[in-house]
């Protein structure tokens, strides 16, 4: 009996050092970035480095709120996130929506084409897409960002909502279409109400990816009034000079969005991966 409460009180400090160990090599990163934009950039590189900085200081914030040109970068990240989330939601869920309750020719091989664009790497749809967006005069666009990056959430997000609603029971269209109601009706009214919690999952996801989105933000725009926020972050890389502090500062403002989304919707976020990952 005591070996075996040996044991568990082993096991369990094993997971808790684990555990802690694991947070360690997560958050320190995370709290020297937000170490070093509260330093003057001379002092990043100081020996010993100091965690704790003797000279605190919100000049690297004041650059930042105060540059009209980073607003606008923080701007476009809004505009081309927001966009991406809500028209990958909607093309998703009549896509997800027609692979769960209809059967139609050549539905299988759809979907395995929808599931292979995720192994493909993006690095090496960089050219092709950038003559398409030329040729389609979606350079330099929002447009041309925002249906660029839902070639990269789509596929995620029509699997998802497909296999949420693979977890709800069919009798519930077909009491709908007992009393006179369409298709149409069924998923709006009953379907998409209580599939709350994996839009909210799909849309947390596509915002994330959109919103961190580097190679073809930086491929598909010429302009500093159509750049976002990670092309900001490797602007302030000078020819002779690095702005560690601006840098680091545009980096924790950049993740104030995803952080505060995950935060407000963290149970739901959760519980539509968690449900969308059993299929019925």
């Amino acid at each position: 009996m005591a070996t075996l409460k040996t044991r568990r009180t082993v096991a369990k400090a094993g997971v808790i050092t684990g555990l802690v160990l694991g947070g360690l090599f997560a958050g320190l990163p995370v709290l020297w970035m937000l170490s070093t934009s509260f330093k003057a950039n001379g002092e990043v590189f100081q020996n010993p480095p100091r965690l704790i900085t003797k000279t605190f200081s919100f000049d690297a914030y004041r650059e930042i709120l105060g540059s009209s040109t980073q607003l606008r970068f923080f701007a476009n990240s809004y505009i081309v996130a927001i966009g991406v989330t809500v028209l990958t939601l909607l093309v998703a869920l009549l896509a997800g929506f027609a692979f769960s309750r209809f059967t139609f020719p050549f539905q299988k091989t759809i979907n395995a084409v929808i599931v292979s664009v995720q192994a493909v790497p993006p690095i090496t749809l960089v050219i092709p897409y950038f003559g398409l967006v030329v040729a389609l005069g979606l350079y330099n666009t929002y447009p041309g960002l925002i249906l660029t990056h839902m070639v990269f959430t789509l596929p995620y997000a029509i699997i998802m909502i497909t296999a949420y609603l693979n977890t709800l029971p069919k009798e519930l269209d077909e009491s709908v279409k007992v009393d006179g109601g369409t298709s149409w009706t069924a998923l709006w009214r009953i379907l998409v109400p209580i599939s709350v919690p994996g839009l909210i999952a799909v849309g947390v996801y596509t915002f994330m990816i959109s919103w961190n989105e580097y190679l073809f933000a930086l491929t598909l725009t010429r302009t500093d009034d159509m750049r976002t926020v990670p092309i900001g972050i490797q602007l302030l890389m000078g020819q002779h000079s690095y702005e560690w502090n601006q840098m680091m500062a545009m980096s924790i403002l950049g993740s104030i969005p995803v952080l505060v989304l995950f935060l407000l919707f963290q149970r739901r976020f959760i519980g539509g991966l968690t449900a969308g990952a059993v299929k019925a």
